[in-house]
C-alpha cells in the first residue's frame, strides 16, 4: 500500500482506540474495512461502524471533564476519571445499526426506568447511581468493567429458545431439560454469560471459561452470580406487580477497588424482555405467541420492510407518523414497566449543560 493511500486513509479517520491488543480506528459510515499487515506495527487495525461526531467536538464541555464518548445511544462524559455523566439520548438502533430519525422521549424513558430499578435494588449490590439531575442524565460512579455481561433468563425464549429448536440441548455450559417449548418457564433462572465482542454480536461464553481463561476469578465471579440471580428475582417480584413477567435481561458489573457495584441500565425493555402475565398460561397451552413488552416492536417493523442489517439492505423510510408510534410505544412501555404516569420533559441544550454542570459541582462540595 502506498503512502499516499496510507494517508488519505487516516486522514478520514475520526477516532482511534486501543483494547485488547489491537487498535481500533474508527470512521464514518455503515461499512467495515480490515487493514492486515500493510503497516509493520504488531497490532490489527480495524475500521468500524460508527457514529461519533466527525469533528470530534463534544456536545458540552464539562467542568472535570476528562474523556468523552458517543456510542450508538449515549453519550458518555468522564469527570476527574473518577465519576461518568451519561446522557441517554433519543437515538435508536436495531441490528447494530443507529437508525436515521430519533426518537422523541425514548433516552427520557429508558433513563428514569433504570434509575428506579437501581434506586430499587441498591440493597442488594452497590451500584454506580450517584444521581439524576435529568430526566435523560445520570451521574455515577466509574468503574472497572468486567468484561462480560451477565444474562439471565427465567424462560425459554429468544437466543435460548433458536439454540433449543437447532437440537442442542446446552447453553454457556448449561443444560436444558428435554420436552419443553418456547416460553416455557425454566425450573430456575439460569445464567448464560456473554463476552463482549469488538464488532458484531456478544459472543457465548461458560462459567468454566471465564474461570479458566482468567477474564475474571473465580471467588469475584461467584459473587458476580449471586448478585446477578438476587436481582434478577428482585426484578420479577416488581414485574408481577405490575402484571408482567421479566422473562430474561442482562446485567452489567465493575469494580473500584475491591467492592463490585451494578452499572449501566438494567430491567428497560432495551436490556430487558417481558411477558404480560394476564393470558400466559392459555397462550403456552394453545401454543400461541406471547404478548411481549419490548422493543421488539421496532425489529419487527424494520423486518416487514425488508430490513435486518444484512449487507445491501437499506433502511426503511421513518416516516414522521412511524417516528410518532415508536415514541408513543415507549412511552406506553414506561407507564406499564413503573406503573407512573409518564411526563414529557423538553431540555434545550443550554438549560442542559447547566444543570449537569450545577450537579458535577455538588459532587467537589
Amino acid at each position: 500500500m502506498s503512502n499516499v493511500l496510507l494517508f488519505i486513509i487516516l486522514e478520514n479517520i475520526i477516532e482511534l482506540r486501543h483494547s485488547y491488543g489491537c487498535i481500533y480506528l474508527y470512521k464514518p459510515g455503515l461499512f467495515t474495512y480490515q487493514l492486515k499487515s500493510y503497516l509493520l506495527i504488531p497490532y490489527s487495525l480495524t475500521f468500524a461502524p460508527s457514529i461519533i461526531n466527525p469533528k470530534l467536538k463534544n456536545d458540552m464541555q464539562l467542568p472535570g471533564q476528562t474523556n468523552f464518548y458517543k456510542g450508538k445511544v449515549r453519550d458518555v462524559y468522564t469527570i476527574a476519571d473518577k465519576y461518568m455523566v451519561m446522557i441517554v439520548s433519543d437515538r435508536i438502533s436495531a441490528f447494530d445499526v443507529v437508525l436515521p430519525k430519533p426518537i422523541p422521549y425514548k433516552g427520557q424513558v429508558l433513563n428514569q426506568i433504570a434509575a428506579q430499578f437501581l434506586d430499587a435494588t441498591k440493597d442488594i449490590v452497590p451500584n454506580w447511581m450517584i444521581s439524576v439531575p435529568l430526566p435523560n442524565a445520570t451521574i455515577g460512579y466509574k468503574c472497572e468493567t468486567y468484561p462480560v455481561e451477565m444474562v439471565v433468563r427465567g424462560n425459554l425464549t429468544g437466543h435460548a429458545w433458536r439454540t433449543y429448536k437447532s437440537g442442542k440441548r446446552e447453553l454457556c455450559g448449561i443444560t436444558m431439560p428435554d420436552g419443553m417449548k418456547e416460553n416455557d418457564f425454566f425450573a430456575k433462572p439460569i445464567l448464560t454469560p456473554t463476552t463482549k465482542a469488538h464488532e458484531g454480536h456478544d459472543e457465548d461464553i461458560s462459567r468454566e471459561e471465564i474461570i479458566s481463561s482468567g477474564l475474571i476469578n473465580k471467588d469475584e465471579y461467584e459473587q458476580l452470580e449471586k448478585y446477578a440471580l438476587a436481582i434478577f428475582e428482585r426484578g420479577r417480584e416488581m414485574a408481577k406487580a405490575r402484571g408482567l413477567i421479566l422473562v430474561d435481561t442482562k446485567y452489567e458489573f465493575g469494580k473500584i477497588g475491591n467492592t463490585i457495584y451494578l452499572i449501566d441500565e438494567i430491567h428497560t425493555p432495551d436490556s430487558s424482555r417481558y411477558f404480560y402475565m394476564e393470558g400466559y398460561e392459555v397462550r403456552q397451552k394453545n401454543g400461541e405467541q406471547q404478548r411481549q413488552l419490548s422493543k421488539e416492536f421496532v425489529r419487527e417493523w424494520l423486518m416487514e420492510n425488508g430490513f435486518q442489517g444484512k449487507d445491501g439492505q437499506q433502511v426503511p423510510e421513518m416516516t414522521e407518523e412511524v417516528v410518532g408510534q415508536i415514541s408513543e410505544r415507549y412511552i406506553e412501555l414506561y407507564e406499564v414497566v413503573t406503573g407512573k404516569t409518564f411526563i414529557k420533559h423538553d431540555v434545550n441544550h443550554a438549560e442542559e449543560e447547566r444543570k449537569l454542570a450545577e450537579a458535577i459541582n455538588k459532587l467537589n462540595q
